[in-house]
């Protein structure tokens, strides 16, 4: 009965990982018997959402058997905040041994990912990895290798694409509205209370998350390859760093011990965050790893300005932009067809008049209860010589616009349940979301087009693979 349990469990992560919409058997993910999970990277993301929030939500399904980290206090924290039982690692490779997990979820720094999804693989498990990917095409090859090598199955972590607002807009162009799809329009402003953040934090250097073109964009160029059913094969972009790191007035370590709190619009007061401050404050020690690092350290050297033009195989173009300072946060998109025109957006304000200020937005988005706040939000649908119709869609605020739970209860809960507009991301689609980005990255220091097809040997195809 092991085995059959097993072998139900490998077939359930292959089609997840394939996108299939195949129906799996009854018995899923192999009920007979908990998923072996395991964690590594006990940061913020891996402890809430890919840790306590599994521990809460799936007792029946899942079991965690080793936490692994390079920092062993915030392991120990991580034990106690997720409330679990199992051993701690702070070596990986022995935590495999070890442990002998089923899956492995990895979520550490974006630059090291490469490194724990392969040995993942070559122990016999199977991995599920937070966005982005990777980091670079090198490392992008590295795990494809690694799991034609290996026969395991790698899962990636998009939860924008299982939102009932993200879904909606996948409907209307999957079912021909507007025709063939010519162009997009897709503006993502990044506010100065989230978009601040990144600069504070690891994500703004270039060696350890590759850029926001990697660790943020990835989200929204794998729901532009979802949405126009793509893949890229071409791109030429622009960036640079005017805003934050060197351009700043003044600059210090970090927010708690800066000289100038008064005068710095960007001043963040950590102590007032008691789980920031157990987290990574109190376990600065081991790894010396600063939370609340200065967004004008001369060491930021990612872009904070950035723009693409990417050009799709099916012959679609598409205009991107990303903002990392604007008043608010949230975005706009346009999809042009032959027959007619899609418009969407979310959290512009002066289309909603949203009481919520920005910061509290963002938190919103990033909280795990249970209890669904029921919001609508409109989809516009214009037919060539129609009037146009406003569609309100039932959405949600919380986890990242519901995504985050669909994402959950399909993986871990209703893995045979069908999945017709293709939600389920595998290592094809990390792969040609993280390209767009690393594309990106060269066509600005090259300053010419590049293409995708000379990155990895996996060629862009009209129709996503």
């Amino acid at each position: 009965m092991e085995s059959f349990s097993r072998r139900s469990f490998l077939q359930a992560v292959a089609l997840l990982a394939a996108g299939s919409v195949v129906s799996l058997p009854a018995n899923g993910f192999g009920l007979h018997r908990k998923l072996r999970v395991t964690l590594v990277g006990t940061g913020v993301r891996g402890i809430s959402f890919w840790g306590r929030r599994l521990v809460e939500q799936y007792p029946d399904q899942l079991e965690f058997v080793g936490l692994s980290d390079i920092n062993p206090g915030r392991l120990q924290y991580a034990k106690e905040y997720m409330k679990v039982d199992c051993p701690t690692f702070v070596n990986f490779k022995e935590m495999l041994r070890t442990a002998k997990p089923d899956l492995v979820i990895v979520c550490t720094t974006d630059s090291s990912h490469h490194e724990l999804i392969i040995d993942g693989l070559a122990a016999g498990c199977d991995v599920l990895t937070e966005k982005p990917l990777t980091t670079d095409e090198i490392k992008a090859q590295a795990i494809l290798d690694a799991e034609r090598q290996y026969g395991k199955n790698l899962i990636v972590g998009f939860n924008y694409r299982w939102s009932p607002y993200m879904t909606k807009i996948k409907e209307l162009l999957m079912n021909g509205e507007i025709g063939e799809i010519t162009s997009v329009d897709f503006n993502w402003y990044l506010n100065t209370h989230h978009g601040a953040s990144y600069f504070r934090r690891w994500h703004g250097l270039m060696n350890k998350g590759g850029s926001l073109w990697i660790h943020k964009a990835t989200h929204h160029f794998d729901l532009l390859n979802w949405w126009l059913d793509s893949e890229p094969d071409e791109v030429f972009a622009y960036g640079a760093l005017e805003h934050y790191g060197k351009n700043g007035p003044f600059r210090g370590t970090s927010c708690r011990s800066c000289s100038y709190k008064k005068e710095c619009d960007y001043y963040w007061d950590i102590t007032g965050d008691a789980h920031a401050m157990k987290l990574y404050v109190a376990n600065e020690a081991h790894d010396g790893y600063i939370r609340d690092g200065c967004v004008y350290r001369k060491e930021i050297d990612i872009y904070d300005k950035m723009s693409a033009q990417i050009k799709y195989a099916n012959g679609a173009i598409a205009n991107y932009s990303l903002t990392t300072y604007s008043p608010f946060e949230g975005w706009r998109i346009a999809f042009n067809g032959q027959k007619g025109r899609v418009e969407a957006w979310l959290d512009i304000p002066w289309m909603k008049n949203d009481s919520l200020d920005q910061e509290s937005l963002h938190a919103a988005e990033m909280q795990q209860a249970e209890n669904i706040d029921v919001i609508h939000e409109p989809v516009v649908l214009y037919k060539n010589w129609k009037d146009y119709q406003i569609i309100q869609v039932a959405s949600e605020r919380a986890g990242h616009g519901g995504g985050d739970r669909r994402l959950h209860d399909k993986l871990f809960k209703q893995p045979e349940a069908p999945d017709p507009y293709g939600h389920a991301a595998g290592l094809r689609d990390g792969v040609m979301s993280i390209l767009i980005g690393v594309a990106a990255r060269h066509s600005i220091e090259k300053g010419s087009p590049i293409k995708i097809a000379s990155l990895t040997d996996l060629k862009p195809q009209a129709k996503r693979g």
